[in-house]
Formats: structure tokens, sequence, C-alpha cells
């Protein structure tokens, strides 16, 4: 096996991964937040290794374009989770 079809068969996991157990699971904090819901330690645990593993993965994300905008997307909800689970913490 080539470098290059490791490479694109590690993509392929991340994507599938992120598709079927991580972006369901995004979502539904989102929502969770978005109804004035707090976020449990859990919660955070796993966006923390989402934001964690999508840093780690940068450098194969940079390398397709197509990748990119998920990869932003991804960021964006993360950011807007995070910002509406701490204004649900303090009331706001």
């Amino acid at each position: 096996m080539t470098s290059e079809q490791n490479r694109e068969g590690v993509l392929e996991a991340l994507l599938e991964r992120f598709e079927r157990q991580r972006l369901p699971r995004i979502l539904a904090l989102k929502q969770q937040v978005d109804e004035g819901g707090k976020l449990r330690a859990g919660d955070v645990d796993f966006l923390s290794e989402v934001l964690a593993d999508a840093q780690q993965n940068a450098h194969l994300i940079s390398e397709l374009p197509q990748c990119k905008d998920l990869y932003a997307r991804v960021v964006h909800l993360y950011r807007e989770i995070t910002e509406k689970a701490l204004a649900n913490e303090h009331g706001v």
C-alpha cells in the first residue's frame, strides 16, 4: 500500500466516523444549548476530543479543498455550542 493510499484510507475513515458518530451528537448538543440546556461533563469531554482530533488531522484536511469547508463549519459549530453553553450557565 502506498502512502497516498494510506492517507486516503485514513481520511475516508475519519470522514465516515465524523458523519456517522460525531456530527449527529454535535448537532444534538447544538439543539440542546439552543433550547437553553447546559453541557454535562461528558459533553464537554466529547467536544474537546472532537476539537483535538480536528487539530491533529488538520494537515490531512488542508490538502483537500473539499474538506476545508467542512473543517471550518465544524470549528464554527464548536464555537457556537460553547458560547451558547457558557451563556446558558450564566443565565444570559
